[in-house]
């Protein structure tokens, strides 16, 4: 089987064993999740779910949250850890799409990098979330499953992943596989344990590659 044969059959199998797969990020305004985005960083997204709350309620409006001090985000993020950096990102952020894109997210991949605190991986959840566009987000579990899988041959860097990743998929699947490559890597190719190679329903395709 070629990767590009084993990538459809990946693609199929994991959509009828996570039909309803999405972000786990909660938001409903684009600015929203480029801020939960930037908190999840070496933080669950549970726990963002929650902070967010918090924020929320003292800066209910990218622009109030682009009035506000960084010191004064950072009270309210820290829980997430990396409070100082986090913050001081999503202050620059928030006070860049007030100056320069009147307080709108834009729709462009390459104006999104240039957002302060926004990778590539950032700008592919915006792009494929919010606006519905081709998108492949290159995430830890992304990185693990798509090695382990045979889908690239002992790849680490999220780029190259994502690159590998658009030769192979589908563009109107990556956002969603993605998706489905998180679910799956909670749940059945774990990281911090032995993966579940038993109730895994890519167990008889897998490569099974050690990473």
């Amino acid at each position: 089987m070629t990767k590009e044969e084993l990538t459809l059959v990946i693609i199929d199998r994991l959509k009828k064993e996570y039909p309803n797969a999405g972000c786990t990020l909660d938001y409903d305004d684009a600015w929203k999740l480029l801020v939960s985005v930037r908190l999840a960083a070496q933080c669950t997204d549970a726990r963002v779910n929650v902070v967010v709350q918090d924020l929320y309620a003292v800066y209910p409006t990218a622009e109030a949250l682009a009035e506000a001090e960084p010191e004064e985000i950072e009270a309210i993020v820290r829980p997430c850890g990396l409070g100082r950096s986090k913050a001081r990102d999503i202050s620059a952020c928030m006070r860049m799409l007030r100056d320069e894109y009147g307080g709108k997210v834009p729709a462009d991949f390459d104006k999104l990098l240039k957002l302060p605190g926004v990778g590539r991986k950032s700008a592919n959840l915006i792009m494929g979330d919010v606006f519905g566009k081709p998108a492949i987000v290159t995430d830890t579990h992304c990185i693990r499953l798509a090695n382990r899988m045979g889908l690239v041959d002992h790849v680490k860097d999220p780029k190259k992943v994502e690159m590998a990743l658009w030769k192979l998929v589908p563009p109107e699947e990556g956002n969603d596989l993605c998706h489905r490559f998180v679910l799956h890597g909670r749940e059945v190719c774990t990281a911090r344990t032995k993966p579940h190679c038993g109730r895994c329903c890519l167990a008889d395709i897998c490569a099974k590659t050690d990473v």
